[in-house]
C-alpha cells in the first residue's frame, strides 16, 4: 500500500486538526497538532513480551509503561512506581556498597488506568512479568527479569511458580533477587518489563493492539508503511502536548532525508554519507549528543596469534583509528579509550592508550615471534554499509605491518552465529546500550559467563576482571561503584582484546517549527510527551 499523506493520516485520527468535526472554533492551526517519526522497518511486534528490536522497543515505551522509566539523558526515572524501597543484606558487597541489595519494593502510584480503562494493579505488574516467563512464552528476551529469585526456573518449566514477586496489599509489588544486583531498577525500566492489563480478555493480541497506561493510544498500524497514536487525555504524567504521533517506515537514508526537507518528518538522523552537507547547509536544524554505543573489532583471545596480548596491542597501534572515523563515519564519534561510553559512569576517554604508530605494532609483533607477519580473518556485515568500509579501512592499515586479512563477507544472522561460535578471528561490530549503565558494557561484554552467545566475542577470560565485574554489581554506593567501572575497563583496555574504535555520535534534525523534542540517548528514552509544532 502507498504511503497516505501525513496530513491525511492526521485528520483522519483527529478531524479537529484539519478544522473539520467537533469545536471547529477552538481547534488548534491545521497541522501543528500532529507529529510524525519514522523507524527504518516495521516493528516486529506491539507486545512487550516479544520486544527484541529497536522498533518494537521505541513503540512499546510509546503505548505502555513500566515501573520505571528513562529519560532522553537515560536517567533513571519513577514511572508507574512512584517510589521504591531498598532492604540491604547479604551477598558479599563491598567498595563502599555496604552489602548487596535483595529486596526491592516498589510502590505504585494511584489512580492509574489503562487504556482500555482498567485499574493499576499489583496484581497486573506481578502477570504481567509471569506472561513474559510463561515457558510458553517464544522469542521474547526475559533476561532483564533474571534476576527475581525463582524466575528462571519457572521459565526453564522447573517451577510452577515464582516466589521472588510478592504482592504488598493493594498498591505495591516486592521483588525478591537471587543475588544483590544495584541497578536492577533500571532493568524494570526495559521495554520487556512493561505493564498490561490483568487480566486479559481472551481474545486480546498485545501484539496487534496494544493495551497499555502510556502516553499515546494506538490507533491504527498499516505494516511496512505507517503505525498512528492518539495522545492519552488521562496519562498520569499530564496528556501529550500533540495531538497525534504517526510513525512512518521509510527504510532508505536517502528518502528519510528527502521527507525530512519536504518537511514530512519532524525529526530525522541524518545519514553518515551526508554528515558534511548538512552541517553546512542545516546547522540550524541539528542537535548533537554520544551514543550510548561503541563500535570495535572483536578480537577472539582464543584464536592463534590473537592468544597473546602482544599481537592483540599490535593491531590497536596499526590502524588510524581517526583517519577511519573520519572517512567512514564522517568524524561523528569520540575515540575509544575503553568499553564505557562517555556519559556513564566510569568511563574515562582520556586514559592514556593505543595511538597510531606502526613501529610500535612492528615491535610487539616481533616481541610476540611473528616479526615475519600473520594472516587473519575479519568478518563483515554486509547489511551494514558503514560497518563493512571500516572493515576495509583495517584491512588496508594492518597490511603494511605485516597482518594479512581476509574478508569474511556473510549476512548479519551468520556473522553473528559464527562470532557466537569463536569461529572468528576478527568480527567489525556495534553494541548499543540496552540500559543505561557502564555494567552494560563491561558483563556482557567482558564477563567470562557471557562469552559466546552472552555477547562477549572476544572470548575474554580473567578472573581478576570476573571478581570486580561481580563486586560492582553488588556495591550500591553510586561513587563506589563508577570507580569500580574504571577500575575494570582500564584493566580490560590493557588487555586488548578488541580493536578499540569509537563512540558514534548521533547528529539529528529537527524541523524549525518542533519544540521539546531531544535525542535520547537510550532507545526507549524519548515518550514524545513534551513534544509539539508551534504556531
Amino acid at each position: 500500500m502507498r504511503a497516505l499523506p501525513v496530513t491525511t493520516l492526521a485528520c483522519l485520527v483527529v478531524p479537529a486538526a484539519c478544522g473539520r468535526g467537533g469545536n471547529a472554533g477552538s481547534a488548534r492551526p491545521p497541522g501543528h497538532a500532529s507529529l510524525v517519526y519514522y523507524e527504518t522497518y516495521d516493528p516486529r511486534s506491539l507486545d512487550p513480551a516479544l520486544s527484541t528490536d529497536v522498533p518494537t522497543g521505541e513503540m512499546v515505551a510509546l503505548a505502555y509503561d513500566g515501573l520505571t522509566q528513562f529519560d532522553p539523558d537515560g536517567k533513571l526515572l519513577p514511572a508507574l512506581a512512584d517510589r521504591w524501597t531498598i532492604s540491604r543484606g547479604g551477598g558479599g558487597g563491598g567498595g563502599g556498597g555496604g552489602g548487596g541489595s535483595l529486596r526491592y519494593v516498589f510502590h505504585l502510584r494511584a489512580g492509574v488506568r489503562f487504556h482500555d480503562g482498567t485499574r493499576l494493579t499489583p496484581a497486573a505488574v506481578r502477570q504481567s512479568m509471569l506472561r513474559v516467563l510463561a515457558p510458553g512464552t517464544r522469542g521474547g528476551r526475559a533476561w532483564p527479569l533474571y534476576p527475581i529469585a525463582g524466575t528462571e526456573a519457572y521459565a526453564a518449566g522447573r517451577a510452577s511458580d515464582v516466589t521472588g514477586i510478592q504482592l504488598l496489599g493493594d498498591s505495591a509489588v516486592a521483588f525478591d533477587l537471587a543475588e544483590p544486583l544495584a541497578i536492577f531498577p533500571k532493568f524494570l525500566a526495559m521495554p520487556v518489563a512493561a505493564v498490561v492489563p490483568a487480566p486479559l480478555p481472551p481474545q486480546a493480541d498485545l501484539g496487534q493492539h496494544p493495551v497499555g497506561t502510556g502516553p499515546w493510544r494506538f490507533v491504527s498500524w498499516q505494516h511496512d508503511d505507517y503505525l498512528v497514536f492518539a495522545r492519552n487525555p488521562d496519562y498520569w504524567g499530564g496528556p501529550p502536548a500533540a495531538d497525534t504521533l504517526t510513525v512512518r517506515i521509510i527504510p532508505e537514508p536517502l528518502t528519510r532525508a528527502a521527507e525530512f526537507e519536504a518537511g514530512r518528518l519532524s525529526v530525522m538522523e541524518v545519514p553518515f554519507g551526508e554528515t558534511t552537507r548538512w552541517r553546512q547547509q542545516h546547522p540550524d536544524l541539528l542537535l548533537e549528543k554520544p551514543a550510548l554505543r561503541v563500535v570495535y573489532v572483536a578480537l577472539n583471545n582464543r584464536r592463534g596469534p590473537l592468544r597473546d596480548a602482544r599481537v592483540r596491542q599490535a593491531i590497536n597501534y596499526a590502524v588510524n583509528v581517526p583517519e577511519v572515523l573520519a572517512s567512514v563515519y564522517g568524524g561523528r564519534g569520540i575515540l575509544a579509550r575503553g568499553a564505557i561510553p562517555p556519559g556513564l559512569a566510569g568511563s574515562d576517554t582520556t586514559r592514556p592508550g593505543y595511538h597510531y604508530d606502526t613501529v610500535a605494532a612492528k615491535r610487539l609483533l616481533a616481541a610476540a615471534g611473528y616479526g615475519s607477519g600473520i594472516a587473519l580473518q575479519l568478518w563483515r556485515n554486509t547489511s551494514n554499509v558503514e560497518l563493512a568500509r571500516v572493515a576495509q579501512a583495517v584491512q588496508a592499515q594492518l597490511e603494511p605491518v605485516g597482518i594479512k586479512i581476509e574478508l569474511v563477507e556473510r549476512d548479519a544472522s551468520s556473522q553473528r552465529e559464527a562470532a557466537r561460535k569463536g569461529e572468528t578471528d576478527m568480527v567489525v561490530l556495534d553494541w548499543w546500550a540496552d540500559y543505561p549503565d557502564g555494567d552494560n558494557f563491561l558483563y556482557p561484554l567482558f564477563y567470562s559467563g557471557s562469552v559466546g552467545p552472552g555477547g562477549n566475542y572476544a572470548f575474554y577470560v580473567d578472573p581478576v576482571t570476573d571478581s570486580l565485574i561481580l563486586r560492582a554489581r553488588r556495591t550500591t554506593d553510586d561513587a563506589a561503584r563508577s570507580a569500580l567501572y574504571r577500575e575494570i575497563d582500564a584493566r580490560v583496555y590493557r588487555a586488548a582484546p578488541w580493536l578499540y574504535l569509537w563512540f558514534p555520535t548521533d547528529l539529528w534534525a529537527k524541523r524549525p517549527d518542533v519544540r521539546g523534542w531531544d535525542v535520547p540517548v537510550i532507545f526507549n528514552g524519548q515518550h514524545w510527551t513534551g513534544a509539539r509544532r508551534a504556531p
